[in-house]
């Protein structure tokens, strides 16, 4: 019997760092313990004086951008995150938190669990980054010669038959979200929409007649990318913003019986013999 072949193995012989460093966030060393803080400074403002004159949504633009937002900017993303704050039990994610919390899981699995399927590419944080460039560079074509271009390619058939038809639009179980529609209807006329949401806006008015409108995806990197948020940010921060209703789901059937969730009855499964 022959011995298996194996690529011979080499020493990459790369140096690697002693230390790993951070940009965003600094701490000040306790005098007698090292390995005690005393202070933080999150990209250079000190945590303490945030803590007293800032909100949580400043914060939360501060560590992802390295910044803080202007007035519009931080009313913007606030509007978001509460649009998002909960997928909703018809999302997928929410079902699985659900199960997670009546299946009697320790509920601090509840959110790792249902977090990765809210960044499943289906209406989840897998597609924003795709979303994100696609309307990066997309934003400088006229949408309505852009509408004009996609009836023309699909003149033939009902876009409304083929679910997600570029990334953040599309159908939305045979038509248009009405939900997402009216979220983003709202976050335009505040002051710091900017041209990617106007962009989509306009886009959907022309192609709602053909079953083609906002998915949430499409309006949350639309908002990302107006507020200057990289693309590989967004599908981490679409589970951030959508945690808390995942978790509210997951704990509000921890304490229930099992029977609290619906359970497919024998007289629909089929046994093969």
């Amino acid at each position: 019997m022959s011995e298996p072949q194996h690529d011979q193995v080499r020493s990459r012989n790369e140096p690697f760092v002693e230390r790993v460093a951070t940009r965003m966030w600094c701490e000040q060393a306790s005098d007698d313990n090292p390995y005690i803080a005393t202070h933080a400074l999150c990209h250079g403002y000190d945590l303490f004086e945030l803590m007293e004159k800032r909100s949580f949504v400043d914060v939360f633009y501060l560590l992802f951008r390295g910044e803080l937002p202007t007035k519009a900017e931080a009313q913007l993303l606030q509007a978001l995150m509460i649009a998002l704050i909960n997928p909703g039990p018809r999302h997928p994610a929410t079902r699985a938190a659900m199960n997670v919390g009546v299946g009697k899981t320790d509920p601090v699995h509840i959110l790792p669990i249902a977090s990765a399927i809210l960044g499943g590419d289906f209406q989840g944080g897998g597609e924003i980054e795709s979303a994100m460039r696609f309307l990066r560079k997309q934003q400088k074509t006229d949408p309505l010669v852009f509408a004009e271009s996609f009836i023309q390619e699909n003149n033939q058939s009902n876009a409304a038959d083929t679910g997600s038809v570029f990334p953040g639009f599309g159908s939305y179980y045979g038509g248009v979200n009405v939900f997402a529609k009216n979220i983003a209807a709202q976050l335009q006329q505040l002051e710091g929409a900017g041209a990617a949401l106007h962009w989509g806006c306009q886009l959907v008015e022309q192609l709602e007649p053909r079953g083609v409108g906002w998915l949430a995806t499409g309006i949350a990197a639309a908002v990302f990318a107006d507020l200057g948020f990289q693309p590989r940010a967004g599908g981490s921060l679409f589970q951030l913003l959508g945690a808390p209703g995942l978790v509210a789901h997951g704990l509000e059937l921890a304490n229930k019986p099992i029977t609290a969730m619906p359970f497919i009855g024998d007289e629909n499964y089929v046994i093969e013999r």
